[in-house]
C-alpha cells in the first residue's frame, strides 16, 4: 500500500517514463520482502535487511540467464534509497525512523566514454540515408545527425515545430528526457528536406499533429531505432542507434571549435558536466601534446621520422596558437587560424575581436561614416566600441 501511494505521488512531479522505472525497481523490492523475508511493513526494514537485499539483488538473473549489470543494480538501489528518503521527509506513518539505505550501498557509476560513429562512418551513414528509397529514412537520419535531438524528442515534434526567427529557421524541440524544450537552428539542407516532406505529407501531419508523420502514422522510439539500424546496415556501419548520432554531432562540434556552452544549449543539457564528457573525447590538448612528443619517441625507437616540409616543432606550434593575431583596420583578430569565421564582414561583432586606444581615430571615422550614410545599427556598434575603449583607458 505504501509503495502504491508513493508511485501515485511520483506521478505528480515526474515524467511517466521516470515513474515506470521507479515502479519496476520498487516492485522488485516488494517481491524480495514477500518471498525472502518475514517483514510485514516498510517501517520494519533496517540495515541488516538492506544488506540481505543487496546480496539478493546481485544474484538476480535476466530471462536469458545473465546476471544483472552493475548499472542496473545502481539504479535500483538509488530508487529504493530515494523512496525511503522521501517518505521519511513526507512524515508518512509507515516510514522508518531513519533511512536504512546509505550512500555506500549504491555501486559507483562507471564513466565509460560513449561509442559513436566517427567522421568517416558518419559520412557513410548520410550517403546511405540519401540513397534510401524511403524518404522517411533520410529525414530521420538527417534530423538526428544535424540537430543532436533524442529519439523521443524527434517522435514528439509538433506539426508546427519549424519556425522562422529573423532570416533563419529554427526547430522547436519539445519537452523531453530532462523536461526542457529548446530551439535549434536548422541547416539549409535540412530545411529543404523538411519542406519537401511537409508538402508530400501535409494531410497526415495535420491529422496526427506531428511533423514526422505519413501514411504509416507517427513515429515512436522503436520505429526510429529500426530506421537508424537499417541505414547503418546499408552503410556497412554496425552498432548504430539514434543516441550515437547525438554523440557524433557533439564530438564533431567540439572538435571544430564550438564552445561548450553552445553545445550544451544545442543538446539541451541542464548541467555542464553532461557536456564535458565530449571534451574528454575530443581533447585537443592531448592530441597536440602527443603529436609534439611523437618525433622524440620515434627517435628513441630508432625510427627517425621523415619530416614534411611544413613540419613545426612543439614550441613553434604553441607560439603559433598563442600569439596568432590578424591585424584589422581598427584592432586585432585573435581567432585561431584553425577555426572558421562566419563573420568576415563583421569582425567587430566577433568574440575574438580586440581593440584599444590606439585605434580610437579609426573607430571614430568609421562611426561618423556610418552616421553619414544612414546606418544607425552600424553607428551604434562603433559607439559601443568607442565607449568601451574610453572606459577601459580611464
Amino acid at each position: 500500500m505504501t509503495i502504491h501511494r508513493y508511485l501515485r505521488q511520483l506521478g505528480t512531479f515526474l515524467a511517466p517514463r521516470s515513474v515506470a522505472v521507479a515502479e519496476s525497481a520498487l516492485r522488485q523490492f516488494a517481491r524480495w520482502m514477500v518471498t525472502g523475508t518475514q517483514l510485514t511493513a516498510i517501517a520494519q526494514i533496517g540495515r541488516d535487511d538492506i544488506e540481505d537485499y543487496k546480496v539478493w539483488l546481485a544474484a538476480r538473473r535476466l530471462s536469458a540467464g545473465q546476471v544483472i549489470s552493475a548499472e542496473t543494480r545502481r539504479q535500483r538501489m538509488r530508487t529504493v534509497r530515494q523512496f525511503f528518503e522521501r517518505i521519511i521527509e513526507w512524515d508518512w506513518p509507515d516510514a522508518p525512523a531513519r533511512n536504512p539505505v546509505i550512500a555506500g550501498d549504491i555501486p559507483k557509476k562507471p564513466e565509460p566514454l560513449p561509442k559513436f560513429p566517427g567522421d568517416h562512418d558518419a559520412a557513410r551513414l548520410m550517403t546511405a540515408a540519401r540513397a534510401s528509397a524511403d524518404p522517411r529514412d533520410r529525414l530521420v537520419a538527417e534530423l538526428l545527425a544535424r540537430t543532436g535531438m533524442r529519439a523521443g524528442e524527434l517522435a514528439d515534434l509538433d506539426a508546427d515545430a519549424v519556425v522562422q526567427i529573423g532570416n533563419g529557421h529554427w526547430l522547436r524541440i519539445p519537452l523531453g528526457k530532462l523536461r526542457n524544450d529548446r530551439y535549434v537552428p536548422l541547416h539549409p539542407d535540412l530545411l529543404t528536406l523538411l519542406a519537401a516532406w511537409t508538402a508530400a505529407n501535409m494531410n497526415h501531419i495535420r491529422r496526427h499533429k506531428r511533423l514526422v508523420a505519413d501514411h504509416r502514422g507517427i513515429l515512436d522510439r522503436h520505429v526510429i531505432g529500426r530506421v537508424v539500424r537499417r541505414v547503418g546496415r546499408a552503410a556497412g556501419v554496425p552498432g548504430v542507434h539514434p543516441h550515437r548520432l547525438r554523440h557524433t554531432l557533439a564530438t564533431q562540434a567540439i572538435n571544430r571549435g564550438m564552445r561548450l556552452e553552445a553545445i550544451a544549449a544545442l543538446l539541451g543539457h541542464q548541467k555542464m558536466e553532461m557536456t564535458l564528457i565530449y571534451a574528454r573525447i575530443a581533447n585537443r590538448v592531448v592530441a597536440d601534446e602527443y603529436t609534439a612528443v611523437s618525433a622524440k619517441i620515434d627517435a628513441l625507437y630508432g625510427q627517425p621520422p621523415a619530416l614534411p616540409a611544413d613540419y613545426e616543432s612543439a614550441g613553434m606550434a604553441r607560439l603559433r596558437r598563442e600569439a596568432h593575431a590578424r591585424m584589422l583596420g581598427n584592432g586585432l583578430c585573435t581567432r585561431p587560424p584553425q577555426l572558421d569565421c562566419r563573420l568576415e564582414s563583421a569582425c567587430e561583432t566577433c568574440a575574438y575581436f580586440r581593440t584599444g586606444p590606439q585605434f580610437l581615430p579609426i573607430l571614430t571615422r568609421q562611426r561618423d561614416h556610418a552616421r553619414d550614410h544612414g546606418q544607425p545599427d552600424r553607428a551604434a556598434l562603433f559607439d559601443g566600441l568607442i565607449t568601451r575603449v574610453e572606459t577601459e583607458r580611464s
